[in-house]
């Protein structure tokens, strides 16, 4: 297993899964039915095909629940990452895809719209690289029939990203970061 793929499992472990931010990821991962991709892509055209590549994977691999595309040099800088992901859901609709797969984004720059870059919250998002996360719409409507109350997990995970803190979450990420 190559070095970003390991700091994603763990980041996917030891935050994701460990403080609940998604609570459907804890059966994926025990399942193993991430898929972890690196690109090497550093422009926008490169990384949406590598994107479009990953969706036609899912839809050949049934067992493969999600994708994490990950983006070890490119996008670095948070806006352009936000215009990758602005780009690769547009591409999603235009491709046919809205209603199959749907995007979240991960980054290790991560800010909310409308929040500042010291807000704990932030780091419910950040993530050792710039990362595209292909979900599967089905599965994802399905857990969140079975899920109590679904509209208050984002609430949840900024409550507990506050009261951690932000220096706790910063030593978090860094620790999955460190992982050789």
């Amino acid at each position: 297993m190559n070095r970003p793929e390991k700091q994603m499992r763990e980041w996917v472990s030891s935050v994701i899964v460990k403080y609940n931010f998604c609570p459907f990821a804890r059966k994926e991962v025990e399942s193993n039915c991430i898929h972890y991709q690196i690109s090497q892509s550093v422009t926008i055209d490169d990384a949406v095909m590598d994107m479009l590549h990953e969706c036609n994977e899912l839809d050949r691999q049934a067992l493969r629940e999600t994708t994490l595309l990950m983006f070890e040099q490119g996008f670095k800088d948070f806006e352009e990452f936000l215009d990758l992901v602005d780009l690769a859901n547009a591409l999603l609709v235009a491709q046919g895809y809205e209603g199959k797969y749907q995007i979240a984004n991960f980054h290790p720059d991560y800010v909310f719209a409308d929040s500042d870059d010291s807000d704990a919250a932030n780091y419910t998002n950040r993530a050792p690289y710039p990362t595209l996360h292909l979900i599967r719409e089905a599965s994802m409507s399905e857990a969140l029939e079975n899920y109590d109350e679904p509209e208050s997990i984002p609430e949840h995970n900024i409550k507990l990203a506050r009261r951690k803190g932000i220096d706790f979450w910063q030593q978090l990420l860094k620790s999955c970061i460190d992982k050789k």
